[in-house]
């Protein structure tokens, strides 16, 4: 396998101080990412050649282990509280210290992609992680780049990712084991401790969440779906609601289904893939989302197996917040642009 001749940025990763990191593979393509992710023990193949990962002892996100760096540039425009909790730089800078030199020898997988499908708000983003699934989950749920772009691609936003690593609380800072840390003057959200790719996802939508209103766009966590003639409709909700059912219907064309922005020239996905739910999916009851599970490229999270492979929806022996991700073209009707 080729893992020298895929297009990258000029931008290397020397302001992460891994510059001297000789294993990091940059912007693998699906079949790669599989074969790293199997090799690796991440993942098992489904009987349609999905990929199954099992996040281990946290298939959720960790709303209480999430903290923003607390520094004078931000702190009036964030409502601190139990769901905006502060930390300070020197808790930061001691775990991506510690983060960043048990990488040092480790193999990194780096993922360019984009956030927000209008160019005039789109954030550049980098995900670089220990974990080959979460570069596949990269590669689905956010814009993918062309091979030019990938090229002059100059991250805005990083997401580094380190699920084996562990903090110590008392040591640290932090809560417990896990812990997402986003610093804006930095321009990193520091992942430890958790391999669940949620919090890979929802970083970035808190990110753009505080820059788009000061751009004049509202930031949604709703799906989006439009009428042959423009007419958009916009589902709210928190997660395992139903948006993604109720956005994923045969007769209108698909814009996302967890994350937009809406400005003067209308509603645009932040994304550039799906992540529903999978508890008890029938292809009698969601046929197109049941249809992506059986597409090599979606990964399956947390579902429980046959031992022929197949998935078993109604099991929920690991979570009941089992997952599918997908990229959004594998809808159907799903709006090539991301706008509406």
């Amino acid at each position: 396998m080729s893992k020298h001749s895929h297009p990258r940025s000029n931008i290397g990763l020397d302001y992460l101080g891994l510059e001297n990191n000789e294993k990091a593979i940059w912007n693998l393509t699906p079949p790669e990412l599989y074969e790293e992710a199997i090799e690796n023990g991440e993942a098992v193949l489904t009987k349609d050649y999905a990929l199954r990962v099992l996040t281990g002892k946290y298939t959720g996100r960790s709303p209480k282990d999430k903290f923003i760096v607390d520094q004078p540039s931000i702190h009036d425009d964030i409502d601190w509280g139990e769901i905006n909790q502060p930390t300070d730089e020197e808790v930061f800078d001691n775990l991506f210290e510690k983060v960043t030199d048990y990488l040092q020898d480790k193999k990194i997988y780096v993922k360019d992609c984009y956030a927000g499908a209008d160019e005039k708000y789109q954030l550049n983003v980098r995900v670089v992680s220990e974990a080959a699934y979460h570069g596949l989950f990269s590669h689905n749920m956010f814009i993918r780049p062309t091979n030019d772009q990938l090229k002059k691609h100059d991250p805005d936003f990083t997401v580094l990712a380190a699920p084996n690593f562990k903090a110590d609380p008392e040591e640290d800072g932090t809560r417990s084991e896990a812990f997402i840390l986003v610093n804006f003057d930095k321009e990193i959200i520091l992942i430890g401790g958790t391999l669940y790719s949620g919090e890979v996802k929802k970083g970035i939508f808190g990110v753009m969440n505080y820059l788009l209103p000061k751009q004049d766009v509202m930031a949604m966590h709703c799906s989006a779906n439009m009428s042959e003639d423009g007419d958009t409709a916009v589902f709210f909700g928190l997660s395992g609601t139903g948006k993604t059912t109720l956005s994923s219907d045969q007769s209108r064309i698909l814009i996302g289904d967890d994350e937009h922005g809406w400005s003067e020239d209308g509603v645009f996905n932040i994304e550039g893939g799906c992540y529903a739910k999978t508890i008890n999916l029938s292809e009698e009851g969601e046929p197109l989302i049941y249809a992506t599970t059986k597409m090599p490229g979606t990964i399956l999270e947390n579902v429980v197996l046959y031992e022929n492979r197949e998935p078993d929806f109604d099991d929920t022996s690991y979570t009941q917040n089992t997952r599918c991700s997908y990229p959004i073209h594998y809808i159907p009707n799903a709006a090539d642009d991301g706008k509406g």
